[in-house]
């Protein structure tokens, strides 16, 4: 019984190096990583504020700024912004869709001087591949019950060398240790 449990016990071993090796465990980290820039940002910080003329934090998304919609981006107001900024960087997701957080739109390198989006507006500055597989505004469309979708914004320190269509995880990456601000618009919709 013995030897049983110090061969399993060697096999454990064994496993893990190669985990660590191939980077498997490294991953994890990775992940829990991004997901602690995001919770450390959750709530924001600094005197920024983001906001829509169309929605009040926390009230529900006109229907026309979704998939039911014409599914065009909401009018955004950025102020406050920190005077040291040199860009600054949107997300939108959904931390409520049922396969684990869904991102709806990524666009950053946007100038600090900009006070805000239009609706609709077409964006000249690089966009991330949402989880629709596109660069543009993807608008809410929850397959039940009422979700909450996460408009954040971040000052930056820097202007950003990403590549177009880089995904949100390479895009907090990037961001790390160069967030001025952050400020948050939440809205929510169901059908």
């Amino acid at each position: 019984m013995s030897k049983k449990f110090t061969n399993l016990t060697i096999i454990i071993i064994i496993l893990t190096i190669i985990c660590i090796g191939c980077g498997c465990i490294g991953e994890e980290k990775e992940d829990k990583k991004n997901n602690g820039i995001e919770e450390e940002l959750e709530n924001g910080f600094g005197n920024m504020t983001l906001s829509s003329p169309e929605f009040e934090n926390g009230e529900k998304i006109p229907a026309k700024y979704t998939a039911d919609g014409e599914d065009i981006s909401p009018p955004l107001t950025f102020d406050e912004i920190p005077e040291n900024a040199q860009s600054l960087a949107l997300i939108m997701d959904d931390p409520d869709a049922p396969g684990g957080t869904w991102v709806h739109w990524i666009v950053w390198n946007i100038p600090p001087e900009f006070i805000g989006l239009s609706e609709g507006e077409i964006i000249p500055f690089p966009h991330g591949t949402n989880d629709f597989g596109t660069l543009d505004y993807g608008g809410p469309s929850p397959p039940s019950g009422t979700h909450r979708y996460y408009f954040k914004l971040y000052a930056l320190d820097i202007m950003l060398e990403l590549e177009e269509g880089a995904t949100k995880k390479q895009l907090l990456d990037a961001m790390e240790g160069h967030v001025l601000a952050k400020a948050v618009l939440m809205g929510k919709y169901s059908r």
